[in-house]
């Protein structure tokens, strides 16, 4: 007792003693005139401040250590800045004017860098910039990230496909912590909602070393809005309109902070009719969502913690088949109801030039599955000559119940720079138990255990920056009826940043990746509810393991910007579903094999905004992926190529602030390297277009939005969609109309 008292008593001295203040003096280098609200962020300690009217800035409770400074406004170059503690001297920063948008803090990659610093390619989008191209929701949004698309079922049901991979081949990480939701599903979505969410990040490729098993495909890292800063309260209120599904989201929240206590809150509702195509809407692809977030933080000079809480309630149509047409929103049977809970824990201890991240994360996904019912002979020949829809009964019990509940935690140790040396070593891992409660039972009872233990450093040269890094992990299975699986894996990621010319950028990366197999794959038997198939598991399944090297090349100049991203990947016993001629309950059999498989494409793009209209962007990009298994057979659910090109003007006047207008042409091509048991896809082109600003009411701002998809109601069908074995479309034309007040 006495030693912990001891302990506790020299943290609290350390923490008085060890308090820094910072001042600053921000102005334009070619005028030298101060610059107003600017902002001047820390991200290791998550404190940020904006200049005043003469561009100072002040902040305080500063640790002793080297951190990183982001400087950045709109029309200027964004600078990062290292910054050792204590230091006395006032910052002086001459900003240089830029037509380049503002960088965004990478989070997902260890040592939170800008993107022009990092030696691992991550791509990064706002989810406002997604809302203002009409996405409906979070899943199809990140659509519309370079190398990301998305396997759908309908339209409230998406996950995300990162250049090939999906599923379990692809970890999402919210709140900081791992989602875990089910996802080995086909028609198991992400299970979050937009609201309150500031950024994406995607990581296209084996993030093993990060991030252990089935982070073999890719990371999808999803941030959430940061805390109002220190001494501030602020509000928002949202809301959306899509003319296609009659439907709306709307949300509002409310923050506050002080010098060491902060909080916030936001709640949200969403609901859609069925979407409309051409020609019919898409029976019972309704779905309604409620989102509740909550955060508290406290932070003090050498301590910072955060707890968050998520609860996604959502109520999800399956749709099967064209049926009677309406503009209903209650989903009709089969359908989804799923509630997520995700509660995450955030805290670091700056120590004397190092730090300790702890991040704890308990995520609970209750989802029931409800099929039709069946009523004896005469109530089916009523039902059958009924001219209406019949809404599903009260009290209905679930066919398919699970619960999966999840403990994962995840800490890591910054260790203090030792000359070029940036080090983190860390330990991670995660419990998990799933229980069924309904009468179907599509996985058995199990537990899962992961632990990995990870190092990895940043290296620093002069024209060179190196990232290298290893890893070891374990996961046991162990199911009720005895089965009890061990996987173990070794993986190392080494990369490369360079300058190979001025203003020429080289990234090179080598990482192994592996991904043990889920529990549908090893002990599946039964038919699920929209597959159309019984599956039967493989216990004898090995972990898959891929290498993959990317390579990628970016040219930036005042007015220009090039990039060329490529990849090879090679996957050793990829594991896939194969009929094996037999039916049960005439459905056919599918069983799970495994084979070597290999994928390999990229990304090319660029962006111009001519001097001297730099309010006048034109960006282009085309994507390319295919996928082969060691037969030569191509892998199913690849996406096809596409090419897309955007013109977007930027303005501001006496009416609009960070005015906009945009118009998007999609161009898909033909998809003739299908699967075994897929169909080729037709080429289509897709037109949207958009406009929004903000403006000043009663002194607050209001930014409104005004976007339309697919503007010639072109009648297609996306390769990824899972309604296409039955010729059904995708959405039609839609207008969305959104505004966001400020209080």
């Amino acid at each position: 007792m006495k030693n912990i008292v001891t302990v506790l008593l020299s943290l609290l001295w350390f923490s008085i003693y060890s308090q820094n203040r910072i001042e600053g003096h921000i102005i334009d280098n070619n005028t030298k005139q101060p610059i107003e609200a600017v902002n001047v962020y820390f991200p290791q300690l998550e404190k940020g401040t904006s200049t005043n009217t003469e561009g100072i800035f002040n902040l305080k409770n500063i640790p002793n250590g080297t951190y990183k400074i982001i400087i950045s406004y709109l029309g200027y170059e964004t600078q990062s800045i290292n910054y050792k503690f204590p230091n006395t001297a006032v910052l002086k920063i001459e900003m240089v004017t830029s037509a380049v948008e503002m960088e965004g803090i990478i989070i997902s990659t260890p040592f939170h860098k800008l993107q022009s610093e990092n030696v691992m390619k991550v791509e990064q989008e706002n989810i406002s910039n997604l809302k203002k191209q009409g996405a409906v929701n979070l899943s199809s949004g990140i659509a519309n990230i370079a190398g990301v698309e998305s396997i759908s079922t309908g339209l409230g049901i998406g996950k995300p496909v990162i250049r090939g991979l999906s599923s379990n081949r692809v970890l999402v990480y919210t709140q900081g912590v791992r989602l875990e939701n089910q996802q080995f599903g086909s028609e198991h979505g992400l299970g979050l909602s937009s609201n309150g969410i500031e950024s994406v990040e995607v990581i296209k490729g084996p993030a093993s070393l990060l991030y252990g098993s089935d982070a073999l495909g890719g990371v999808l890292y999803i941030n959430s809005e940061k805390f109002a800063q220190a001494n501030t309260t602020m509000g928002d209120i949202s809301a959306n309109y899509f003319s296609n599904t009659l439907g709306y989201n709307t949300n509002i929240g409310v923050k506050q902070s002080g010098e060491q206590f902060k909080f916030l809150f936001r709640g949200g509702v969403a609901e859609h009719a069925d979407y409309n195509t051409n020609n019919y809407r898409v029976t019972n692809t309704r779905f309604k969502e409620t989102d509740f977030k909550a955060g508290i933080g406290y932070q003090i000079t050498n301590f910072k913690t955060e707890l968050r809480y998520n609860a996604n309630v959502s109520k999800l149509g399956i749709p099967e088949e064209i049926g009677e047409q309406s503009k209903l929103k209650s989903p009709l049977l089969p359908y989804q109801d799923i509630t997520n809970h995700v509660l995450s824990s955030k805290s670091t201890v700056f120590l004397n030039n190092s730090e300790l991240d702890i991040n704890l994360g308990l995520i609970y996904n209750d989802r029931k599955e409800f099929e039709e019912h069946h009523h004896d002979e005469e109530h089916e020949d009523e039902h059958d000559n009924a001219e209406h829809e019949e809404e599903p009964e009260e009290g209905l019990e679930a066919a398919l119940h699970m619960k999966l509940k999840t403990l994962n935690y995840d800490v890591k140790y910054h260790l203090p720079e030792l000359g070029k040396f940036e080090t983190i070593i860390g330990v991670q891992g995660m419990t998990q138990s799933n229980s069924n409660y309904g009468e179907e039972i599509l996985i058995p009872d199990a537990t899962t255990h992961d632990i990995g233990i990870l190092a990895t450093s940043h290296i620093h040269f002069n024209k060179a920056d190196v990232q290298i890094g290893a890893r070891l992990d374990n996961r046991t299975i162990k199911v009720l009826s005895g089965i009890e699986k061990n996987f173990s894996s070794f993986n190392a990621a080494l990369g490369l940043k360079t300058s190979i010319a001025e203003k020429l950028v080289a990234r090179v990366n080598l990482a192994t990746g592996f991904r043990a197999p889920n529990l549908a794959e090893l002990t599946s038997n039964g038919t699920h509810e929209g597959t159309n198939r019984y599956e039967i598991g493989n216990e004898n399944l090995k972990s898959e393991k891929n290498i993959q090297i990317d390579v990628a090349v970016e040219y930036k100049s005042d007015h220009l910007e090039l990039f060329v991203n490529g990849f090879y990947n090679t996957i050793d016993d990829y594991i896939f579903l194969s009929p094996n001629g037999n039916f049960i309950d005439e459905d056919p059999v599918f069983v799970y094999l495994q084979d070597n498989a290999n994928l390999y494409g990229g990304e090319i793009g660029f962006h111009v905004h001519p001097h001297p209209l730099d309010w006048l962007h034109f960006e282009s990009s085309f994507e390319t992926v295919t996928g082969k298994q060691s037969g030569g057979s191509f892998l199913p659910l690849i996406p096809a190529n596409s090419l897309s090109n955007t013109l977007r003007a930027e303005f501001s006047n006496a009416l609009f602030n960070n005015g906009y207008a945009f118009i998007k042409y999609k161009s898909t091509f033909k998809q003739n390297n299908t699967g075994g048991f897929e169909t080729p896809t037709n080429a289509y082109n897709l037109l949207s277009a958009g406009l929004g600003g903000t403006f000043k009411v009663f002194e607050k701002d209001l930014e409104v939005l005004f976007s339309g998809t697919n503007l010639t109601n072109k009648t297609y069908i996306n390769h990824l969609s899972r309604l296409k074995p039955d010729g059904i479309f995708n959405m039609g034309r839609n207008f969305s109309l959104g505004f966001t007040y400020h209080f």
